[in-house]
């Protein structure tokens, strides 16, 4: 039986960890977050949002079903998915399945991994490293070593990272009633499925795109990695968008970058937010919700301009989760109502969003 090579995790701080190696035999750096879900992992490896970071599970059986085909199915939209790619740039797990079995199976993680020169790391307490990454903002800048390598660090958030993950041209789906502009700045598949379900048509276009001489009927506003405070092209499109009365909706990355052209500002989380159970108050009903979240900054709603507050707050550390207008037809989250694998607790957002767009048409 031919012996396992080792790697090496090493972060920002100093803290080393000796593992053994998976997927790809290559050398990487980025910054390191972890995930706690226990299902899931092909839609986390693809999601845009993780774009530059390696990714620790906590949960220690991952890669037990495999990774299913990478099929499309409908408006050429993979089946399984959230890109058409791979989008995380390393990945650290507790135990490595030497045998995993699903019926929807087409290949091991490691295989895919290897396929898209990925690595990945196992044999290590990944809880400890979440521990440790929660104490230091729930990110650290680290890199997996292979023998006898090194490299630099890299710190992906001075970067665009949307440049690396919007689609470069517009691009249209469906063809329903509602016409809706999708603002891409790494947009999850299950955006586009929760959409092309409600009877719209979908204009995506790049992170970067000037809209404002397009007509729609409601706007989206997707989620994306990286640093809000440095997209200032769209944040001023937004802001010329907003002396119309057109619904806008806003996910996560799209929370932020609304919440800052309503004059908010971000700044990044003590204790990031990377799990499939956070807790949720909605400041309108009072009811709470379970959502899935990946997100190292957060929005600061003192300086909202008038006629703006907070939507939703997060019940362990009483941060915003999400903004509304008081009378326009505006409003964004920072927590993901298409998650996939779920919880889909929230998905009824995207109705309260194209029930706005049907007021607006009926009204003109």
């Amino acid at each position: 039986m031919q012996k396992r090579k080792k790697g090496m995790l090493v972060l920002k701080d100093g803290t080393k960890y000796e593992a053994l190696c998976f997927g790809a035999i290559v050398s990487t750096s980025g910054e390191v977050v972890f995930n706690t879900s226990m299902t899931g992992y092909p839609e986390s490896i693809t999601d845009p949002s993780y774009k530059g970071q390696i990714l620790v599970y906590t949960y220690p059986i991952i890669g037990n079903y495999g990774v299913p085909p990478f099929s499309y199915g409908n408006e050429t939209i993979s089946e399984f998915y959230e890109s058409d790619r791979i989008q995380i740039s390393g990945l650290i797990i507790s135990y490595y399945s030497k045998r995993p079995y699903h019926w929807n199976m087409y290949q091991s993680l490691s295989n895919w991994l290897y396929k898209n020169r990925i690595p990945g790391l196992y044999g290590v307490d990944t809880r400890f490293i979440a521990r440790k990454l929660r104490e230091n903002g729930g990110a650290l800048l680290g890199k997996i070593l292979m023998e006898n390598e090194n490299i630099p660090f890299y710190d992906p958030n001075k970067d665009i990272l949307s440049e690396k993950v919007s689609v470069k041209e517009k691009k249209t789906y469906g063809n329903g009633i509602y016409k809706i502009l999708l603002l891409d700045f790494g947009l999850k598949n299950n955006i586009l499925r929760c959409l092309l379900h409600r009877n719209c048509t979908i204009v995506r276009v790049p992170w970067n795109y000037n809209f404002t001489e397009e007509k729609y009927d409601g706007i989206l506003i997707s989620n994306g990695p990286g640093n809000p405070e440095i997209y200032d092209k769209p944040i001023h499109y937004l802001r010329k968008a907003m002396n119309k009365d057109i619904p806008i909706f806003g996910i996560c990355l799209g929370n932020q970058l609304l919440g800052i052209a309503a004059g908010g500002s971000t700044r990044k989380l003590q204790y990031a937010h990377r799990s499939h159970n956070q807790p949720v108050i909605s400041l309108k009903t009072g009811k709470s919700y379970i959502t899935s979240q990946n997100h190292g900054y957060v929005l600061d709603t003192s300086n909202l301009y008038k006629d703006w507050k907070v939507f939703f707050r997060n019940l362990n550390d009483d941060t915003c989760e999400g903004i509304i207008h008081d009378y326009k037809p505006f409003f964004s989250v920072q927590f993901h109502p298409e998650a996939t694998s779920g919880p889909t607790d929230t998905e009824f957002l995207f109705d309260i969003f194209i029930n706005s767009v049907i007021k607006k048409k009926m009204i003109g």
